[in-house]
């Protein structure tokens, strides 16, 4: 594992800022350029693979966010992929045109394919199809057979979760769902971990609604939905939670500290995605763990067979999760 030392060096920036950075201090007054540099060399330092780059070939290939720069910042997953797709089409002798969702469409050029990350409306997908059919979308199961896709079994990793607290004698679990629209606004997403967290919880005979909130996949979100879980809850607040992704956990992990609440003594805490910053957070954050980076890797490799083998069945990739205990569970 990285050290903070390590990060520092690579961002240039100082430990303390790294330190502070990591762990989301919000008296903390440092640009978003900084930031990005700190998550961005987290994930590089923790991505232990590397290939002989290849010679460059002749072709440009862009990696289109849904998210803006700054949006970016707070969903670190997606950046996750990012990293991983970029450095794999770097790997493979790629040009790589980045392009998030706040970029200008007129500066967008010629393309030998998309890899897409994130969630696309229906009219996205046609807008990214007239610029070039030749599309792999990752961490979206697009309704349209049509085109190449990379996913994660979040079915899996949720039951996953639920399993190991009713191992550990919790039946008080609550959930904070995470809420996604398109970037067009044109209709709401569902998240795949609360259906999964509310039928199996049910097959238990666990669930109660009172236990569950939703928000925005953030760290601000998950702060301000476990303060009122707290408020609203009092002494029923559940003994253990299960967070949409890491960012919704260290939030909660914030609220639970300031309010004086033992974690993980009085309520254990796990998220989902693994993170880099995961592990720098206090206590450690027990999580599970999705292969963004081969997320983005297999998005590129998808790609690459459609462009050099010139494959025309449609490919579906699910990928599995493990899960990560670390101090914020029992």
């Amino acid at each position: 594992m990285a050290t903070i030392k390590d990060i520092a060096k690579q961002a240039g920036v100082s430990i303390a800022t790294v330190s502070r950075v990591l762990n989301y201090d919000e008296t903390l007054s440092v640009g978003d350029d900084t930031k990005k540099r700190i998550f961005e060399a987290a994930e590089q330092l923790s991505y232990t693979k590397h290939k002989r780059k290849q010679q460059k070939k002749n072709a440009k290939i862009a990696i289109v966010h849904w998210y803006s720069e700054k949006e970016e910042l707070n969903d670190l997953y997606y950046l996750s992929i990012r990293v991983g797709a970029e450095r794999k089409a770097e790997e493979e002798g790629y040009q790589v045109l980045r392009v998030f969702q706040d970029i200008p469409e007129q500066t967008l050029g010629n393309v030998e394919g998309i890899i897409a990350i994130g969630k696309f409306s229906q009219a996205q997908i046609e807008a990214l199809t007239d610029w070039n059919p030749n599309i792999c979308f990752v961490d979206f199961d697009q309704s349209v057979q049509k085109y190449d896709s990379v996913v994660v079994d979040f079915q899996q990793a949720t039951v996953s979760v639920l399993d190991h607290f009713i191992e550990k004698g919790h039946r008080n679990i609550g959930f904070i769902a995470g809420e996604e629209q398109f970037s067009d606004d044109s209709a709401n997403i569902i998240d795949a971990r609360w259906l999964a967290f509310r039928d199996y919880m049910k097959r238990k005979g666990l669930y109660d609604k009172k236990y569950c909130f939703s928000g925005k996949f953030s760290v601000k979100t998950g702060y301000e939905l476990m303060v009122r879980a707290i408020a609203d809850l009092g002494d029923d607040l559940p003994t253990a939670f299960f967070a949409a992704n890491d960012s919704i956990a260290i939030g909660c992990l914030r609220a639970l500290q300031e309010q004086g609440i033992a974690v993980p003594e009085r309520v254990s805490v796990i998220g989902l995605n693994d993170v880099s910053v995961s592990k720098y957070v206090f206590p450690p954050l027990s999580t599970v763990k999705v292969y963004t980076e081969l997320m983005g890797e297999t998005g590129v490799e998808l790609l690459q067979e459609r462009l050099l083998a010139g494959r025309s069945i449609t490919k579906k990739v699910t990928l599995s999760t493990d899960l990560v205990i670390r101090e914020s569970s029992l």
